[in-house]
């Protein structure tokens, strides 16, 4: 989950504010625990009348999940792009608040004067519609904050990122460069979401019965290159799970889904040929209450799983979630019905949506920032960001904790544990409970 704050004469101005999902084995530690958990921004919210503004960078869940439920402590306008802001407005309706929190779509090419800071958005590619880069500028410095991104010069949906954007950053004197550290760790480049395309296909061809994908539900491209396929090889498509709708609606409506065909009513599908039917499904991280567990566990009324059908996971194993995807799987074999992942199949079927490491070397080359300050990730990620940063030239990293204050002007430096952190848990009740 992301929060960020960044701070200059007295004003505040908030970066992403999103949920996570509880971990049996990361949450031992937490007393109560609750499926949906968040940052605890009481710092902020003690403050409220300082906060200028909340940037969303991207509709993720971790970046966005949370403003539903922290917004009445907040009380700040929203900036977002039009993806992002069609996604929110949903999460809002649900809470009541669609007519109280003031949304305001931005055009991305135009900068927004938010307080004391002036915003630009920088395009950039990940594995949602409109995601994208933060220059966030004061009148004492520049700080270059990546959220989510790759380099993908091929995207499904959207326009591909300009090289020429962040090689002007350098001249443009950054103070920091808040960076993505996902993938750190992971040598090369990442795979471009449209080499997918060949892998899926082939695995879809092969099917004799009945082909089920599970992939993160706001992965519109994912969603575009299977509807594609559904096509080319005569099979009806249709969506399983709430997330997997309400991602599909809102790239109706914002344009993203335009000449990729039809859908069929999920409730349908089980009344067509086996061999004609190919249902995307949520449920890759095994969670309870989603489709592909319902299926496994026979517990939908419209339709079956039978022997021979096929699983096709186009996704990643979320650390944290093997047993859960383990049993999952085991149930499916159980039922004979064929499972292919990453691991079992030659063609890549998942691209991440995070930089590896050449696509950070090439993304500090570009902006020359005096300091790197590596987020999004375990310690270990941001440490080999920081080590990707220093072996190109940059002068300065710091890695730090939740709770750090990190100075970039006139100083560069941090101040350890300079602001109480906490963890809150959305209770059965509808109520938010802290956890530590």
């Amino acid at each position: 989950m992301n929060l960020n704050l960044y701070g200059h004469n007295g004003r505040w101005l908030m970066v992403d504010c999103g949920v996570t999902f509880e971990n049996p084995e990361n949450d031992a530690h937490v007393a109560s625990h609750a499926e949906i958990q968040m940052a605890d921004p009481q710092f902020i919210a003690d403050r409220y009348q300082q906060l200028d503004g909340l940037v969303i960078t991207h509709a993720h869940e971790d970046h966005i999940g949370a403003v539903a439920y922290l917004w009445p402590r907040l009380k700040c306008p929203v900036y977002t792009t039009a993806f992002t802001a069609e996604i929110l407005r949903r999460k809002l309706s649900e809470a009541g608040l669609a007519e109280v929190v003031p949304v305001i779509v931005v055009d991305p090419s135009e900068s927004q004067q938010i307080g004391v800071f002036n915003v630009s958005w920088l395009r950039l590619t990940h594995s949602i519609p409109e995601p994208f880069a933060l220059l966030i500028s004061t009148s004492v410095g520049k700080v270059f904050h990546t959220a989510d991104w790759k380099l993908d010069k091929s995207p499904v949906v959207g326009a591909a990122f300009d090289a020429a954007d962040f090689k002007a950053l350098a001249a443009a004197q950054i103070n920091a460069m808040v960076c993505d550290s996902t993938n750190a760790n992971m040598p090369g480049w990442s795979i471009s979401e449209s080499a997918l395309y060949e892998g899926l296909l082939k695995h879809v061809q092969h099917a004799t019965g009945r082909v089920i994908v599970t992939c993160f539900g706001s992965n519109i491209a994912r969603l575009k290159t299977l509807a594609r396929i559904a096509d080319e090889t005569g099979r009806h498509l249709g969506l399983m799970g709430r997330s997997l709708r309400n991602n599909y609606s809102a790239a109706k409506v914002s344009g993203f889904w335009e000449n990729a065909g039809s859908l069929v009513d999920s409730s349908h599908l089980g009344f067509l040929p086996r061999q004609t039917v190919m249902l995307i499904a949520t449920g890759s991280q095994g969670e309870p209450r989603t489709a592909l567990n319902r299926l496994s566990h026979h517990s939908f009324r419209d339709m079956q799983l039978e022997a021979g059908d096929t699983v096709i996971f186009s996704s990643k194993v979320i650390p944290g979630n093997e047993q859960a995807i383990a049993e999952l799987i085991e149930r499916l074999k159980a039922m004979q019905v064929d499972v292919i992942d990453e691991h079992n199949s030659a063609l890549p079927i998942h691209a991440s949506g995070h930089p590896a490491t050449e696509e950070l070397k090439m993304m500090y080359q570009w902006v020359q920032p005096d300091c790197a300050i590596p987020v999004h990730g375990e310690m270990h990620h941001l440490r080999a960001n920081a080590g990707i940063a220093k072996s190109v030239g940059i002068r300065q990293q710091l890695v730090g904790q939740n709770g750090d204050i990190f100075y970039i002007s006139p100083a560069i430096g941090i101040r350890r544990h300079a602001v109480p952190v906490g963890r809150l848990g959305m209770q059965r009740n509808g109520k938010l409970k802290k956890l530590y």
